[in-house]
């Protein structure tokens, strides 16, 4: 599970790494797209899954922009699922350690 998190620690540094070269070209709507070439993005792992939640919106072949609000709504998901994750995560623990307890 370790290489997991990891794996998914980088995959979600390098998103934040392309939102921020969306965000530093200003391509930020429909208008002011790029392509990823200019952008020096290359079409990996962390560009599809923005893709396919629609973080980054293809207005015309081969040109991109970042759709901030969609960035900000999915990272807001994220944060949540994670923090529900803990949460199980520690009501487990908590069960574990009280059953441990109760056999003593």
């Amino acid at each position: 599970m370790g290489s997991t998190a990891a794996a998914a620690a980088v995959i979600a540094a390098r998103e934040r790494g392309i939102v921020q070269r969306f965000r530093d070209a200003n391509a930020t709507d429909a208008l002011r797209t790029q392509t990823l070439d200019q952008l020096g993005i290359r079409n990996g792992v962390a560009l599809r899954r923005l893709r396919r939640s629609e973080v980054i919106r293809e207005a015309h072949p081969g040109a991109y922009y970042l759709d901030e609000p969609v960035w900000i709504a999915v990272r807001r998901a994220r944060r949540r699922l994670l923090f529900v994750l803990l949460v199980i995560v520690v009501l487990a623990a908590a069960g574990v350690f009280s059953g441990v307890m109760s056999q003593k």
